[in-house]
């Protein structure tokens, strides 16, 4: 999975003169409402506060008022990073969780009845009591969170069918699909939307080819970042950074596999190797060139359609023509017709791994029209005269003594003097 457009070697961070910024933009200016980023900070200090106000004067655990302030600062952080997680959850799976750890809590309670009925002590019955709790509430949440997913929220009588899915889904974008351009027009046609993440290491790899010393590696890099900027314009789009970077993967290529395993997304890229390899280890590709292949038009055998012939083909009497999307046509019977705008008939369309090839022959029509006229014989050419006039008057001018001009091309019966 070697990059033909990359030099290997460390790879350094792009200089602060990068065109494309490292960060979304984001807009002049933005309505204030309730939810925002200050908002959910003010209510989570509130809670940091209230759970060491509550420490620091109940002291539960009987230990220095200081410590239990501390214990309670613990707590809050703890909620608030269960609460990260749990915003990066579906609703299915909240609704699957919240209704899995009621059912862990039920089986706990009814269990705690039969064992209220043993002669066990009651200090180990207590025990028993609080861990079965903890693990049948445990289990039921993981489990519910897990099989959320087959939830049908339709049949709930449209409650939360109006819920979007808060799952996001990225699309990690690739170098080449980056540098190829064609995505900023699938994103402009809205056949793409939602978060495109480009990693960090991504950046700095496009960087080093628009930094390059070859013209043409340096074009295209600076091809891939003008496509950046224009996606990033883009209204119904989210584009992000990812700082993410795997020390201990030297690939870029593998180093792309597990962003998208971590962040649960898809890899949008031209790599046919990269596309094999992230497939195996179950990561979903969004390949361009498979799209433009599945919206090249559908050519039956039998049909006519209109080409122009640009070069001779390998076999003998073939022409070459491409349509406009690149597809290959090999013509039986149009090596004249080249630089030439013909009709032909499709006979056959094959699919290979390198595109679609098209085979057809040149219409009839076409052929007797490109034949060459047959020769004219031409009547208006002055016959020669007859070797026996020239011979007598030959021998006149002899006998009378005159002397003769000799003839530039000696005629073929007469021997010259």
């Amino acid at each position: 999975m070697t990059r033909p457009y990359i030099k290997t070697g460390n790879s350094v961070p792009p200089p602060a003169s990068t065109p494309f910024p490292l960060r979304p933009a984001t807009p002049a200016y933005a309505p204030p409402e309730f939810g925002s980023w200050w908002d959910h900070l003010l209510v989570r200090a509130i809670f940091a506060i209230a759970c060491v106000a509550a420490g620091y004067h109940f002291h539960p655990f009987e230990l220095s008022k200081w410590v239990d302030a501390g214990i309670g600062l613990a707590f809050s952080i703890s909620v608030f990073l269960f609460e990260i997680r749990l915003q990066r959850a579906s609703m299915r799976r909240l609704i699957g969780a919240a209704v899995g750890s009621i059912l862990g809590i039920l089986g706990a309670y009814l269990m705690g009845l039969v064992l209220a009925r043993t002669s066990i002590p009651d200090g180990s019955r207590s025990f028993l009591d609080v861990a079965l709790l903890l693990v049948m509430t445990y289990i039921g949440l993981v489990i519910g969170a897990s099989k959320g997913d087959m939830l049908n929220l339709q049949a709930l009588g449209g409650l939360f069918g109006s819920e979007r899915s808060t799952r996001r889904m990225p699309k990690v974008l690739d170098t080449s699909v980056i540098i190829d351009g064609r995505i900023a027009d699938i994103c402009e046609a809205h056949f793409l939307d939602g978060v495109l993440m480009i990693p960090q290491f991504v950046l700095r790899e496009l960087q080093l080819v628009a930094d390059s010393a070859d013209s043409m590696k340096r074009q295209r890099g600076r091809r891939g970042l003008e496509v950046l900027q224009r996606i990033q314009k883009m209204a119904h789009l989210e584009v992000e950074i990812a700082d993410d970077d795997f020390a201990n993967v030297a690939d870029v290529d593998m180093k792309l596999i597990e962003l998208a395993k971590r962040y649960d997304g898809k890899i949008v890229t031209n790599d046919y190797n990269l596309n094999k390899v992230a497939s195996l280890q179950g990561i979903e590709i969004l390949n361009v060139n498979q799209l433009a292949n599945a919206l090249k038009p559908v050519v039956l055998p039998g049909e006519v359609m209109r080409v122009f012939i640009l070069r001779e083909g390998k076999e003998y009497n073939q022409g070459v023509a491409y349509l406009d999307d690149g597809t290959m046509v090999v013509v039986d019977g149009a090596r004249r017709m080249i630089n030439k705008t013909i009709d032909i008939t499709v006979t056959s369309v094959h699919q290979t791994t390198a595109g679609k090839m098209i085979f057809g022959r040149l219409d009839e029509r076409e052929a007797q029209n490109a034949r060459p006229s047959q020769p004219q014989i031409l009547t208006d050419i002055p016959q020669p005269r007859p070797v026996e006039q020239h011979t007598v008057r030959h021998s006149e001018a002899m006998a009378a003594g005159e002397r003769v001009p000799r003839p530039i091309a000696p005629d073929a019966g007469h021997d010259p003097e």
